[in-house]
């Protein structure tokens, strides 16, 4: 359901370390561009979100019911084509052996590097080389949390720690040198998740309409 997969993939098209090295963030884009048969980098860059966000929101689901986080190098998180739902996509490829158990008095931390690094280093990216707003890009990883904690709260089996994650995300603090204030709280605007879905909780286009095959999303503000 997140077009995660543990296998090698068949067509890789490149690494996390490939995504973040300056020098080769174009050439990376153009890929993306012609996998996804975007028209242009702008929704090119947002249908990459779109699929990193996927890999963001497993990762809060995994911590919520298995206390465990991915923990791999960058090297070794890679991205390839594959068909799904008889289109070509860009997915993500991660390691097994590169989820680890996360202790309860590091867990404020393992949430922090994946705001860091997995999301503002990768947004920041992006935007060297496509005109496309930050906000757009960190509202296509929110579509996928806002679903997922309305999940994860609603499981008593997960509800506590979901709580707990959910917290920490709203907190200012989790978000300094990233933004001013936790961009999430300000997606979620004092509600529940549970209370956004089926809303026009966006206010960004994320250009799925633009992308052959793809629709426009359920949150669009367009509509």
């Amino acid at each position: 359901m997140y077009s995660i997969y543990t296998e090698t993939p068949e067509r890789k098209l490149f690494t996390l370390e490939t995504l973040l090295d300056t020098d080769k963030i174009e050439d990376t884009l153009n890929i993306i561009q012609a996998v996804s048969g975007s028209p242009n980098q702008t929704v090119a860059a947002s249908y990459f979100m779109r699929r990193l966000g996927m890999f963001v929101a497993m990762q809060f689901t995994n911590l919520a019911t298995y206390d465990e986080v991915w923990d791999g190098e960058k090297d070794r998180l890679a991205f390839g084509a594959k068909e799904e739902y008889k289109k070509l996509a860009i997915s993500t490829f991660a390691f097994a052996e590169d989820w680890r158990y996360v202790e309860d008095n590091e867990r404020r931390d393992v949430i922090r590097r994946i705001l860091v690094e997995q999301c503002s280093a990768v947004i920041k990216q992006l935007r060297t080389v496509a005109s496309v707003s930050p906000l757009t890009l960190w509202e296509n990883i929110f579509g996928f949390l806002l679903w997922q904690y309305h999940v994860l709260l609603s499981n008593t089996g997960t509800a506590e720690e979901a709580r707990a994650d959910l917290d920490m995300l709203l907190d200012d603090a989790l978000w300094e040198s990233i933004a001013p204030r936790s961009l999430f709280a300000s997606y979620l605007k004092g509600c529940e998740p549970s209370a956004l879905l089926n809303t026009e909780v966006r206010t960004t286009c994320c250009f799925s309409k633009d992308v052959p095959g793809l629709i426009q999303c359920g949150f669009c503000p367009l509509k």
